[in-house]
């Protein structure tokens, strides 16, 4: 392989910039840039010591930096990697780059290093996707479960599943290709029992991803309800800035307007709408029909009542069209004297909650409906695992595969029907981990990160 470098820092005004160099020749590509104060020839240097130098380039001196040696195969990618931090300018971190490759090393792509790392066997696969959610985690629910990852446990899940099936194909081959040896038959009793074993652990792997997404990406939240209900005050209240303009005239929003914010761990990803009703207004208009589709493609509602005023026949047509969502219908205002309560929801079984958005009062009781609409208050931080759409596409193929088998088992098919589904479930998982991923897989994998990592 060729040896590399990148800018491993954001490209960005800062502290200081890393440089990474990483292949067979990282320490000789180092040398010829980089003179240590000590004198010390940088080929001498050990793994894991540092040495403060300059970075001198065709007979220049580019800044003064710290170098940082690591020899394989004690480094992050398993080879030579050599790491010059500099100071944190974008022309200054450019030259030192520039002067690595013009030595000899070649532009990394994007997540190169991480890739290697996997080539190497440093990480496997999923712990190497990872790494990308380490970097990107927006909680501490979500790096909690990114750094589980990324130390295996995603791997020795899939991978203790994985031998469990490969135990059953070794069962059934054993069984079918060599009768004359007197083998035990597979009962259909012990094999229907680990199939099911195995797809109930996949389909919590599953329930894991659903609860990841949250955490991780957010949830596409719409604020819905007829005209001057207090739909843009709610807004405001849970930004803690004005963003929605609010006055006291119906149909001020005529647009979404969108923002995310964040309620304990989680993130929303708001959309203001505009007030539902029946207008003449051409514009106004408009604007209800993007509220109605955003109220079709959400995945959370915020229905909101003015609980000062009777519901009126537009209010009773919004709950008919929210009623198969998953929605949290809020009763606003608060503050003025009530004349519609949580009683009168009753039979839309939603939650349903009072606050005042003008006063900002009553944030914590929509987080705890959030929390409890999403069976989010029993996460074990120290046992849920995140998993991205690759992953849980090979974690359904391989479901699926052990439910056909399952099938065609209680229907009477062969055991060699049974053993061609099953190793296929086999070889979805495997493709998951890495240990049999093809290089279009791989490639793709790492395309999605960042350069420098």
């Amino acid at each position: 392989m060729s040896t590399i470098c990148a800018i491993s820092t954001p490209n960005a005004v800062g502290g200081i910039s890393v440089i990474r160099i990483s292949g067979v020749d990282a320490v000789k590509i180092a040398e010829k840039i980089f003179i240590p104060f000590s004198k010390k020839p940088v080929s001498q240097m050990s793994g894991h010591t540092c040495a403060y130098g300059k970075v001198v380039f065709d007979g220049r001196t580019i800044d003064d930096a710290l170098l940082t040696v690591f020899l394989a195969p004690k480094s992050y990618t398993g080879e030579n990697v050599a790491e010059i931090s500099c100071h944190g300018g974008i022309f200054v971190t450019k030259e030192v780059l520039r002067a690595c490759i013009a030595s000899g090393a070649e532009p990394a792509e994007p997540g190169e290093f991480t890739k290697r790392a996997f080539l190497n066997g440093k990480l496997s696969l999923t712990q190497a996707e990872a790494v990308m959610d380490v970097i990107s985690a927006g909680g501490k629910q979500a790096l909690n479960s990114a750094n589980l990852a990324h130390e295996g446990l995603l791997f020795k899940k899939i991978k203790n599943t994985a031998d469990d099936l490969v135990n059953i194909l070794a069962e059934l081959a054993a069984w079918v290709d060599y009768p004359e040896e007197d083998l035990p038959a597979v009962k259909d009793e012990s094999l229907t029992s680990s199939l099911k074993t195995a797809i109930s652990q996949l389909n919590k792997i599953l329930c894991d991803y659903d609860n990841g997404l949250i955490f991780r990406e957010g949830i596409d939240t719409a604020i819905v309800g007829r005209a001057n209900v207090g739909k843009s005050s709610l807004m405001n209240m849970l930004l803690g800035f004005d963003r929605s303009i609010v006055t006291d005239i119906a149909g001020t929003t005529r647009d979404v307007i969108e923002e995310s914010a964040r309620l304990g761990e989680i993130i929303l990803k708001l959309s203001d709408t505009a007030g539902i009703r029946q207008t003449d207004d051409i514009v106004e208009s408009m604007g209800v029909d993007l509220a109605m589709k955003k109220l079709k493609n959400a995945r959370l509602i915020i229905t909101v009542f003015d609980c000062s005023e009777e519901l009126t026949s537009e209010d009773k047509k919004l709950l008919e069209e929210i009623k198969d969502k998953q929605c949290i219908i809020i009763l606003n205002k608060s503050d003025l004297k009530q004349k519609i309560h949580a009683e009168d929801f009753s039979i839309y079984k939603k939650p349903v909650i009072s606050l005042s958005a003008r006063e900002q009062k009553g944030k914590e009781n929509l987080e705890n409906a959030i929390i409890s609409l999403f069976k989010l208050d029993n996460l074990n931080s120290d046992t849920t695992v995140f998993t991205n759409e690759r992953q849980k596409n090979c974690v359904e193929k391989a479901k699926n595969c052990l439910e056909i088998a399952l099938n065609a088992l209680s229907i009477g098919e062969t055991l060699d029907a049974v053993t061609v589904t099953v190793s296929k479930a086999c070889d979805f998982l495997l493709e998951l981990t890495g240990e049999k991923a093809t290089e279009a897989v791989v490639d793709q994998v790492f395309h999605n990160f960042c350069v420098g990592k």
